[in-house]
């Protein structure tokens, strides 16, 4: 029988979602990787434009993934929260997904609450994969 291949992929602006996403791949068996972006936006930035991207469920360009996601059949996905919903470079990952994975998710957030599992779940959905654990994690 062969093994699950799993990767964990998470963005980390603060350094929160990277701390707790170090923590899982020992307990997974899985590869970890850093989601980065083009160009780090500064906090101004990112707490206005990126939140209000954040809520409109846009993304912003990030650096090429150091894993082909097809070679893999779980994603974890980590994010940070902004204004309720994950961060817009966790949304480019959204658009990269493979058909036929299964994805579990993880929102760290300093209110351990987000307000989007519904539509991550109608996008992984879109994309052929099936949402199989959403998670609120307060950090």
């Amino acid at each position: 029988m062969n093994a699950v291949k799993t990767l964990i992929l998470y963005y980390s602006y603060t350094g929160h979602t990277k701390k707790i996403a170090e923590s899982l791949p020992a307990m997974e068996g899985a590869k970890i990787i850093e989601i980065k972006a083009i160009k780090r936006p500064n906090v101004l930035v990112a707490y206005t434009a990126g939140c209000y991207a954040a809520m409109r469920a846009k993304s912003w360009p990030i650096q090429a993934l150091e894993a082909d996601l097809s070679e893999y059949d779980h994603l974890i996905l980590l994010a940070p929260v902004w204004a309720n919903n994950p961060a817009p470079f966790f949304n480019a990952v959204l658009e990269r997904l493979p058909a036929g994975k299964t994805v579990s998710v993880k929102m760290i957030a300093a209110s351990g609450k987000s307000n989007c599992k519904e539509r991550i779940e109608a996008t992984i959905k879109e994309k052929g994969c099936a949402l199989v654990s959403f998670e609120d994690i307060k950090a």
